[in-house]
């Protein structure tokens, strides 16, 4: 990309601040202080508009009115009478007040301009001092393959804690609390994914219905913190406390982020930055009707990807949270959107290529959400060779595999080893494929085997949205129940899907509060839930499914065998990986074709690693997804097994025979005995 001639934004030097802003498209822009003056701004190169202004300090307010073209038809939205926001703004507050007012166009005629002023209903842009001590900090290294995700609302954990001060719940420091990070670095995990942390906005419908986007997924301010998990008037510098203290515990920092959209949705949406400063630029438009959107995110616009000016836009907005707000990776919402040129998506695509080049970006992670609802948009298997991906192919195998559906083996065994099937192809290793059982989106671990069917009435919206296909099992009736036996059938099962997340080669991914036993009420769709259904309940957890997610992490941390790097079948790695029957025979072709077999032994051999130790033990990983206990039969070692994790807790081993009998609905683990 050419040398840009100014720094975008509002830069604060001391004595005065320097503001920029670009739209090629406008006649004139004005910078307006709020409750101060209106400054008309100077025009350069390029579309881009400046001003210079002595005594604007930190904490000082501002927005911008853009002059120009109003042809809605074409594409054009300038309209002066709406204040926007500053798209490189370090610090938005206020909230945006559902109404007329904030729509550029008359609510009764999209294409004729509105008149009514929206500068009392929309969010200004708030100047920083980005100063801040980071001395001290130490920033993990932890690399992909030998992470374990910890997916978290910064609000859902935090709100309800009885550990923290209640001025504290809900916000970043709420999170920095040693409550938190306590419970974080006992569990074990190594990185916290946040649920959208940037600055974010509730659509009107839910504004207008009196609840609230509680996920985040509809960004407006692409460099400021969230105002409203703040517990100061610095939501800046707070953050990046946060943020020392995670480092200081050892613990990564990966932020959920959402650049395939805008918060100002579609036609009907409000004009808040973007659509006013240059609509054409930002925005795909629907080639066939330039006053509409391509709507590749569902949520009524699709950034333009195409555009130069946006892919630096976005890359600024990624470099400036890793140099200056010390994150460690980042998840990408919709990540198909970012890689399309003109309508198709490309692995080699100007963004993709822009963010290999890239040094600041070349070592933080990078994880993808591989589809969108545009053309062709589910891409699992198909980003560039440093990237990650959510699988969701890895999710539905070991929901099908759990919940007994016969020919779901193959595919199960499959994803348990990395999918080779997805990734290999294009020369990718295990760490590729993010691995998860349950996400924020959809049901909780323990709802998976609690509910058949979605519950989420108090949505308002006739229970018909979240998804409908779960591939869950209630264990036996729906909800809550007293019956012992459903009761046990479900602690089974939502072990032995931990399990198996955390013994599989890829990258785990935990749901926040799966490790406690969290529960929706059957809610799979909790967008719009900032309130108990959504909150962790910390006075009712399960501490036995707390107890094994401990162990299993620490379990995972010692074993590289499972934190592979490569392919089982590389003939240039060690290890080896041996399928067997329940009787303990080698299974044949025979056995992975037929649909009623279910259960099997994974045993992983000679596993010696040129840079860990000489050798890792031998494991064997037996897996019983039926109702009723099963012996499983021993390979012969020269000094024996002993078990190491028991999902159940109630497995038999009988030395003399060589035999375990493994409960239904449970996964053992066995390790090769000590030599010494």
């Amino acid at each position: 990309m050419p040398t840009r001639e100014v720094t975008p934004g509002a830069v604060w030097e001391g004595d005065l601040t320097k503001f920029a802003v670009q739209s090629k498209i406008a006649e004139a822009i004005d910078l307006v202080l709020v409750d101060r003056e209106t400054i008309p701004m100077e025009r350069s190169g390029e579309g881009w508009f400046s001003a210079t202004v002595p005594d604007a300090g930190p904490g000082t307010k501002y927005g911008y009115r853009v002059h120009g073209l109003w042809d809605p038809a074409s594409g054009f939205r300038c309209n002066p009478t709406k204040l926007l926001l500053d798209p490189y703004a370090r610090r938005i507050d206020g909230e945006m007040n559902p109404g007329p007012q904030i729509l550029s166009h008359d609510p009764t005629n999209p294409l004729k301009i509105s008149s009514e002023d929206s500068a009392s209903h929309v969010p200004v842009s708030v100047i920083t001092d980005p100063a801040f001590d980071w001395s001290g900090e130490i920033r993990p290294s932890t690399p992909l393959v030998d992470s374990v995700i910890y997916e978290v609302h910064l609000k859902g954990i935090t709100a309800d804690h009885p550990g923290i001060p209640p001025a504290l719940r809900g916000t970043y420091s709420g999170f920095s609390h040693e409550s938190i990070v306590e419970h974080l670095v006992g569990l074990g995990v190594t990185a916290v994914e946040f649920l959208p942390i940037q600055q974010f906005l509730s659509e009107m419908h839910l504004a207008l219905a009196g609840r609230n986007n509680y996920w985040g997924y509809n960004t407006i301010g692409f460099f400021a913190p969230h105002h409203a998990y703040a517990a100061t008037q610095d939501p800046v510098s707070e953050f990046k406390t946060m943020v020392k203290t995670l480092h200081q515990a050892g613990l990564q920092v990966i932020l959920d982020v959402v650049y395939n959209h805008t918060a100002e949705g579609g036609v009907e949406g409000p004009t808040l930055c973007f659509k006013g400063l240059d609509n054409p630029a930002w925005y795909r438009l629907d080639p066939a009707d330039r006053s509409r959107y391509s709507n590749w995110s569902g949520t009524g616009n699709s950034l333009n990807f195409s555009s130069p000016d946006v892919r630096r836009f976005v890359l600024d907005s990624l470099r400036y949270w890793v140099d200056e707000m010390h994150v460690d990776g980042f998840r990408f919402d919709l990540a198909t959107t970012m890689g399309r040129t003109g309508w198709d998506f490309d692995r080699s695509a100007p963004f993709f290529e822009e963010i290999r080049s890239d040094p600041g970006l070349q070592a933080v992670h990078l994880i993808a959400e591989p589809w969108d609802i545009g053309p062709d948009g589910y891409r699992l298997g198909s980003f560039p060779e440093e990237w990650s991906e959510w699988n969701d192919n890895y999710r539905d195998a070991v929901r099908d595999y759990w919940r007994g559906q016969n020919g779901s083996m193959p595919t199960f065994a499959t994803r348990l080893t990395g999918s080779s099937d997805i990734f290999e192809w294009s020369g990718r290793k295990p760490p590729a494929s993010i691995n998860y059982v349950t996400s924020h989106d959809g049901f909780t671990l323990q709802d998976l085997v609690s509910y058949q069917r979605r519950h989420n009435h108090a949505n308002g919206e006739g229970n018909r949205d979240g998804h409908a296909d779960n591939r869950a099992w209630n264990s036996g009736t729906e909800g809550p129940t007293h019956d012992e036996e459903i009761t046990l059938i479900r602690q089974r099962r939502a072990s032995a899907m931990l399990t198996t997340l955390l013994v599989s080669h890829g990258v785990p991914m935990i749901l926040g509060g799966d490790e406690i036993g969290r529960t929706q009420s059957g809610n799979n769709n909790g967008y719009c839930q900032d309130n108990l259904i959504s909150w962790f309940n910390w006075e009712n957890i399960d501490l036995n499914r707390l107890d094994l997610a401990k162990r299993l992490i620490a379990f995972r941390k010692k074993h590289r065998s499972i934190r592979r790097s490569t392919w089982l079948h590389d003939p240039s790695t060690p290890g080896v990986a041996v399928w067997l029957r329940p009787d303990g025979a080698e299974m044949a072709p025979v056995d992975w074709r037929r649909r009623s077999r279910r259960s099997f032994c994974l045993w992983l051999k000679d596993s010696g690693f040129p840079d860990s130790e000489p050798t890792d033990p031998d494991l064997l990983l037996a897996f019983n997804p039926l109702r009723t206990d099963l012996d499983f039969r021993l390979p012969s070692l020269l000094h024996g097994w002993r078990v190491v994790i028991d999902s159940s807790s109630e497995a038999v081993h009988v030395p003399d025979a060589d035999v375990i009998t493994v409960p239904g609905y449970s996964v053992v683990v066995l390790e090769e005995c000590a030599t010494g």
